[in-house]
């Protein structure tokens, strides 16, 4: 025989072989799917529909398959299958309706290193936002909303701190005398000063350069993209300039070193009888289970616990905050409305309460505009589902991961006509009193709602009453008008682009 005869045979056998190769792996994956899954979008081998996300991001991508498949769909991230429910009917069937089986977390599937790099909220133990569905997790929601509210959440003791923040913000607003600025960094400092003084029992100054630097990783955190979780699967993508995994996992290592450092010490100058902040009554807590050798209130997940609440007080709030101005200065006429409202029941000089909130229906028919126009978190933490179970017709295994779209629900047409236009009226009845909205569910619906629903809704109206009412907030001269419909960040959260705006002192 020839050499290239022989070359021939070899090329012949080499094909035969990885065609059987590739049966064999068709074969298994089409047995190892579900039968009745909710239809979805045919991905590419290994990758799935990952680069269909990283173009569009997940807000588009899923707006695009839902039209295609419905309010269910699936779709396949890497080799992680995941359903995607839409739509306000879908989301309140499944969160709430069927609650028991939604409401779990897809971390027995997952384990924990995934789960790391899926959430900005997660890190070494899972914590409230990443424990399973369960009695662990009851027991530790249960003890951070009664200790949230110890430290004044939903109470008049709380509002002193955060008008606190608020005037030292106005002071440092003051301070640019009318040119023009950014205001993200002010308003990031303000919101976290009050979840430190209820987790650390402290604030902190402006310019603590160890502040800032928390901060600045606080931001890395929440800055993480789909390409950074797609390298999670195929890490050989680390190389490429645009993941940067190990920054986002610098950044998670330097707040998690900082809270160790406060819970060591608050150990040191730890007194039963002083309990100080969130931190003291976690080990007051602990020290009160040390008998018990199974107890679930470890040191990790005391640490992990902080981490959530300090990273979730943070910065969703000050995004929310950053989008209501950044509507204020688009549209002066509402601005102008609400200080209308602000003056006729504060004055100039008396400060807000959470009493006054019932007296400024347009006030709060405007900040329920900004929830859902901005949806800072446009996708929930993923949910799992506890148990098989059949959902609209569809066959949905235990333990397959669930996220639930709630930009569906802001943006539907449906539900409010012109969904892109930012309008308060929405919520104004003929009466002129405000109307809450089923439809509006920022921090989503269910037992999974955000424990700082409370606390978050207190400081967005407090805060933005008080710096309405001591400026008026305006586009520099010459400056581009921006567009929020094209200049939102879709990230870990929805933030606005940049925008520089100017603050005139009201008379």
């Amino acid at each position: 025989m020839s050499y290239w005869g022989y070359m021939f045979q070899v090329f012949s056998s080499l094909q035969v072989i990885l065609l059987a190769v590739l049966c064999v792996i068709v074969t298994l994956v089409l047995c190892g799917r579900p039968r009745n899954l909710p239809p979805g979008t045919r991905g590419l081998p290994i990758v799935g529909n990952a680069i269909n996300l990283i173009k569009l991001t997940h807000v588009r991508a899923y707006a695009k398959w839902s039209k295609q498949h419905g309010d269910v769909f699936t779709y396949y991230f890497g080799p992680r299958r995941v359903i995607v429910l839409n739509g306000y009917a879908a989301i309140h069937e499944a969160l709430v309706r069927n609650a028991k089986v939604f409401s779990s977390r897809p971390l027995g599937a997952t384990k924990l290193k995934f789960a790391q790099w899926l959430f900005a909220f997660s890190c070494v133990t899972p914590g409230i936002a990443e424990e399973p569905y369960g009695p662990k997790w009851k027991e530790y929601r249960k003890f951070a909303m009664m200790s949230l509210r110890d430290f004044g959440v939903g109470k008049r003791s709380l509002e002193g701190k955060i008008l606190q923040e608020a005037r030292a913000l106005g002071e440092e607003i003051s301070k640019t005398g009318g040119r023009p600025f950014f205001i993200a960094k002010m308003m990031q400092n303000a919101v976290s000063n009050v979840i430190c003084s209820i987790v650390f029992g402290r604030r902190y100054e402006y310019d603590d350069m160890a502040f800032k630097s928390l901060l600045k990783a606080i931001n890395r955190v929440f800055s993480k993209g789909l390409s950074e979780y797609l390298a999670h699967f195929f890490p050989a993508l680390g190389i490429l300039p645009f993941v940067r995994e190990k920054e986002i996992q610098q950044a998670q290592d330097k707040i998690m070193n900082h809270i160790k450092e406060m819970i060591m010490e608050h150990e040191e100058t730890f007194d039963p009888n002083d309990i100080r902040d969130f931190i003291d009554a976690f080990l007051l807590e602990s020290k009160r289970r040390q008998v018990d050798e199974d107890s679930s209130f470890t040191q990790q997940e005391h640490a992990a616990i902080v981490y959530q609440l300090f990273l979730a007080g943070t910065d969703t709030t000050s995004t929310t905050l950053r989008w209501a101005l950044l509507y204020m200065i688009l549209h002066p006429d509402i601005q102008e409305k609400v200080q209308q409202e602000i003056d006729s029941v504060l004055g100039p000089n008396q400060e807000p309460s959470m009493a006054h909130r019932s007296l400024m229906p347009y006030t709060e028919a405007t900040l329920a505009e900004v929830s859902r126009l901005a949806t800072v978190a446009p996708i929930t933490i993923q949910h799992a589902t506890s148990n098989d179970t059949v959902f609209r017709g569809y066959n949905i295994p235990k333990g397959t991961a669930i996220e639930v779209n709630i930009w569906s629900v802001h943006h539907d047409p449906q539900m409010w006509p012109e969904p892109d236009k930012f309008d308060p009226s929405r919520f104004i009845n003929e009466e002129g009193k405000y109307v809450k909205r089923e439809g509006v569910i920022p921090f989503s619906i269910g037992r999974r709602v955000c424990p700082g629903e409370q606390l978050a809704n207190m400081e967005i109206f407090l805060i933005f009453t008080s710096l309405l009412q001591r400026f008026i907030f305006k586009l520099p001269e010459g400056a581009p008008r921006p567009e929020p419909s094209v200049a939102g960040r879709f990230a870990t959260i929805h933030q606005p682009e940049p925008f520089m705006l100017i603050a005139e002192a009201r008379g």
